[in-house]
């Protein structure tokens, strides 16, 4: 009788269990979809331009939707805590929150817009994909866009415009984490600095500020260099050079330091180990490397964000994010020693490698 008792208990706490966050789970691309729709419509642009809150009648007719659909969407992104809200007698009124203002409006300095933009257009295709990914353990180019997946970065850059807008995005995250990256550690004994995969040089500057006697040579692809000379990098920034090339098939320019940003990440451990090598042969004695990902804590219990982002390296590369002893093993295997990591605390972490004088 009383095993039944216990059966019966139990069935009763199965009853009354609910799913809260299997249910959230579920709702989340629609949360992001939600503001990247804000975002592509121009809401949190329209609200700045006009200095004051706005109904949703103003807000429709300035972006050019539906008055209905605008307050369905208005509603859900204050719910979100995306806007503002405020009353005027029975009407309801909307304004950005200080965040939003910051970080979705277009003409900010931090905007993060483009980023958005490629995660809605690029990012979100390719996510309807991740059980194929997982099954077949490789990339999805050839479903989500019709490219070949052969050359990883011919297919990332499918076209130039595509190019330009990753640029673009990166170039903005930098902005709210390149300092906290680059002052994760003492840089200030590393004079001259490569920057592998560089882009568009926005770690570059902020180690040209942070550390006013550094100088930087942005290594990376010819069709990129060109482009970050034309939008990124002001001639005036003297500190701030390129050098055009493969970093697997041409030697390395000799460095004190060499960053190696959102690049292991890209690829497999015997890619990355013969990178490093190669990065090692270059380097000066008494130099190190400086690598620049988001590091999966060492019981692989999170951060959530970097596994979600691993799941992109499937979807997307031959690579994987990392913990932070996982990335030492790479660099112990290329000859580097005393080697340290540091979490920042915002999206991307550190890990310090250093070549014996």
């Amino acid at each position: 009788m009383a095993a039944r008792q216990d059966i019966t208990s139990e069935g009763k706490a199965v009853a009354n269990m609910y799913p809260q966050k299997i249910l959230e789970y579920l709702d989340g691309f629609m949360v992001s979809k939600t503001m990247f729709a804000a975002c592509e419509l121009g809401v949190f642009d329209v609200l700045l331009a006009a200095e004051r809150p706005l109904s949703a009648e103003e807000i429709s007719e300035a972006v050019g939707a539906s008055l209905d659909g605008t307050k369905r969407l208005l509603a859900t992104c204050a719910v979100l805590q995306l806007l503002n809200t405020h009353q005027d007698n029975e009407q309801v009124l909307y304004s950005n929150t200080e965040e939003t203002q910051v970080f979705l409006t277009r003409s900010s300095p931090l905007s993060l817009s483009l980023f958005i933009q490629y995660f809605s257009r690029t990012i979100y295709v390719y996510c309807q994909y991740i059980t194929n990914a997982v099954r077949e353990g490789n990339c999805q180019h050839e479903k989500a866009f019709g490219v070949s997946s052969k050359d990883l970065f011919q297919a990332l850059y499918r076209d130039d415009e595509e190019m330009v807008n990753f640029m673009e995005l990166m170039n903005s995250i930098w902005k709210v984490c390149g300092k906290e990256v680059i002052t994760a550690f003492d840089l200030s004994p590393f004079k001259d600095i490569c920057d592998i995969g560089g882009c568009t040089g926005a770690l570059a500057k902020h180690c040209t500020s942070v550390y006013p006697e550094c100088s930087v040579t942005i290594f990376d692809l010819p069709k990129v260099v060109r482009i970050a000379r034309e939008r990124f990098v002001n001639e005036g920034e003297e500190r701030i050079s390129f050098l055009e090339g493969d970093f697997f098939k041409d030697d390395l320019p000799a460095a004190d330091l060499y960053i190696v940003c959102r690049v292991l990440h890209d690829w497999t451990d015997e890619h990355c180990i013969e990178l490093l090598r190669g990065i090692y042969k270059a380097c000066k004695p008494g130099g190190g490397v400086l690598v620049v990902e988001m590091l999966i804590n060492e019981d692989g219990s999170g951060p959530l964000t970097a596994h979600l982002h691993s799941l992109i390296m499937l979807l997307q590369t031959e690579g994987k994010e990392r913990s932070g002893s996982h990335h030492a093993a790479l660099l112990t295997a290329a000859g580097f020693t005393n080697i340290q990591y540091r979490y920042t605390g915002k999206l991307y972490d550190a890990v310090l490698g250093h070549k014996e004088k």
